[in-house]
């Protein structure tokens, strides 16, 4: 796996710090409500908010688009819904990695139905060649070629979400 290496741990080490120096300017008056789209942003989350120099409150949520396929059916579930209410707060959606945008659309939509302060968007990884809805997205860690990608909390069948970087997968998944 490490020679498909796309993006060294000390890469994502540096970026997760500039991008918290950003997120701590910008709710530097504010006590912002990162959610955490769990199961892949759990890891990028936890390194993130350890950089962040501004008190935070977490919640995650849970979605299943994918199943158990390498492309998104276009349905989006929730599995786990947030435990705290979001109104009139200052929310920060933190995901692993921006694709198609459906599954990011979805949620956003959900969010802001729920009538957030500001509702924002925090990715470590944007795929937009693969993008099939406009979405807004904030904050972004790397640009990565359409390839699938491993590592860092990615996963395929729930394997290799351990490694500390980013990795195209060796042998491309069929799509299903």
């Amino acid at each position: 796996m490490e020679g498909n290496v796309l993006i060294t741990a000390e890469e994502i080490e540096r970026r997760v710090k500039e991008l918290a120096e950003e997120i701590s300017r910008d709710y530097q008056d504010k006590e912002p409500l990162l959610v955490c789209v769990l199961k892949g942003g759990v890891i990028f989350l936890a390194d993130l908010v350890r950089h962040l120099t501004i008190p935070v409150n977490m919640d995650f949520m849970a979605v299943s688009s994918y199943g158990q396929s390498t492309v998104t059916s276009g349905q989006v579930r929730i599995l786990k819904d947030l435990d705290t209410s979001i109104e009139g707060r200052h929310v920060l959606l933190v995901e692993d990695i921006v694709d198609t945008g459906l599954t990011l659309s979805y949620l956003c939509d959900i969010l802001l139905a729920r009538d957030p302060a500001s509702l924002k968007v925090c990715t470590l990884l944007d795929k937009a060649a693969r993008r099939r809805v406009k979405v807004p997205v904030d904050y972004v860690g790397f640009e990565v070629p359409n390839v699938f990608l491993v590592g860092y909390g990615l996963d395929y069948r729930e394997r290799y979400r351990e490694l500390p970087y980013i990795a195209r997968l060796e042998a491309e998944p069929e799509e299903e």
